[in-house]
């Protein structure tokens, strides 16, 4: 799927119309463009402060948001470098703890593409590199990177020498460029192993434990895996941490979910085998305390959405989009609702299995409203209730937008819903948008 933008600033979009003339328009591996295009702005990627690079199927952006929280607790300031965007593109790009402002934004985008659009980068490739360009310059003491698609042969991964690298969960996803299986999947995500430099890692079964450690042993990289370098559990309301370093009692994470706690832990584990940053233990604790991160089993706070539906409902919202997100969110969803009813709105871009998806919230919802996804190639709305119903959710019909969908759940009898908009980060953001909730 091609990536794209929009903003309301002037100078900013015609950049970003500039990007979409220049590029591909289409995802594309390979650190061929990527190498060059820096090279032409004189590597900044060689210049960035001490980098935390993070791969994962899911779980990825949760572990930077903790990553974030941690270091900012500690005092230190940290760049972050994410995708996609929801709402705003600046979203991406998170200089010393702030989101770039536009003023920033359109001159960075506009000397990239003025050094290298005739190399044939891609959206993703010039994000990357004025990101990297922002970071050399602006004075930090971290930088977080997120890897967009894979990590062997993905943009970001032309950092050299990271001060850690992690791998949150695996899973099925992005079939077309990395593979049919999780094995081959889990490959491309351990390309991001550097020489010297620890692989932190969760717990994943045998075959896909043994492929990322070839791959760190191959890369000369020092694995710090879940179960034998670090380990973590849930005991009486907290979070008991160990490492060769001691232990930690934490908080649970206020994102919602079971699935956060380990990418908390994993988080805690890249910042305690990394030898750069110096962070005291409160840290990590504050980092459950306070990190943020939209459209992950986000509550809606009220709004123009939220006030289409009767006094008492609940909106969450969650861009989750393949199967393993979906274990996740409805395990939290179920907590959620504790036996209220449950209703799903969903759409979903074309090339993403709405079967698998659907699956895991089969037995909790009493009904699904289908939508478009605007602006991308989407499953029909008619398609997705269609499989809705297949799998036993009988109450699923099409809708033409999100406020229909709850407009016409708002008609319904019977006390106020638990409504989870989800299948998409792309729909997420119109959403958060329609709500008046920009993340910042």
């Amino acid at each position: 799927m091609a990536d794209h933008a929009s903003s309301s600033d002037p100078a900013v979009q015609r950049q970003l119309d500039r990007l979409t003339a220049l590029s591909p328009g289409a995802d594309i591996l390979g650190l061929e463009r990527i190498t060059a295009l820096l090279a032409r702005i004189g590597d900044p990627h060689l210049r960035l402060p001490p980098v935390l690079h993070v791969a994962g199927t899911n779980g990825k952006g949760s572990t930077c948001a903790f990553l974030r929280a941690a270091i900012e607790a500690a005092g230190l300031r940290t760049h972050v470098y994410s995708s996609p965007h929801l709402v705003r593109f600046n979203e991406r790009i998170r200089l010393a703890g702030k989101l770039i402002e536009d003023a920033e934004l359109a001159p960075l985008l506009e000397e990239v593409l003025d050094a290298g659009g005739d190399i044939g980068a891609s959206f993703f490739e010039v994000t990357t590199a004025a990101a990297f360009l922002a970071f050399a310059r602006t004075p930090a003491d971290a930088c977080i990177v997120e890897v967009g698609l894979g990590g062997r042969l993905d943009a970001t991964n032309v950092v050299q020498k990271p001060a850690a690298t992690g791998i949150a969960q695996l899973g099925i996803d992005h079939q077309s460029f990395l593979g049919d299986t999780a094995e081959a999947i889990a490959a491309e995500k351990a390309g991001i192993a550097k020489p010297g430099v620890p692989l932190v890692t969760m717990a994943y079964p045998t075959a896909i434990a043994r492929i990322v450690a070839d791959a760190a042993a191959r890369a000369g990289a020092t694995l710090q895996a879940e179960g034998s370098a670090w380990r973590y559990a849930i005991r009486d309301g907290k979070i008991r941490y160990e490492d060769a370093q001691g232990s930690l009692d934490l908080p649970l994470p206020l994102l919602a979910g079971p699935h956060q706690p380990g990418n908390l832990a994993l988080a805690t584990a890249m910042l305690r085998h990394q030898s750069v940053l110096a962070l005291p233990q409160s840290a990590f604790a504050d980092a459950a305390r306070t990190a943020r991160w939209p459209a992950r089993m986000q509550r809606l706070s009220p709004g123009p959405l939220l006030g289409l539906l009767p006094q008492g409902s609940e909106i969450w919202l969650d861009g989750g989009h393949n199967p393993a997100a979906a274990e996740a969110v409805s395990a939290t969803l179920a907590q959620v609702a504790q036996g209220r009813p449950v209703q799903l709105v969903l759409g979903m871009l074309a090339n993403k299995d709405a079967q698998g998806l659907l699956a895991p919230f089969a037995p909790l919802a009493a009904g699904l409203h289908a939508v478009p996804v605007p602006g991308h190639e989407h499953h029909s709305p008619a398609s997705l209730a269609q499989a809705a119903q297949a799998l036993g959710i009988s109450q699923a019909t099409p809708a033409s937008d999100v406020p229909q969908a709850l407009a016409a759940i708002a008609q319904q009898a019977g006390p106020p819903p638990i409504v989870l908009i989800l299948g998409s980060l792309y729909l997420a953001g119109t959403v958060l948008e329609a709500n008046r909730e920009l993340p910042d």
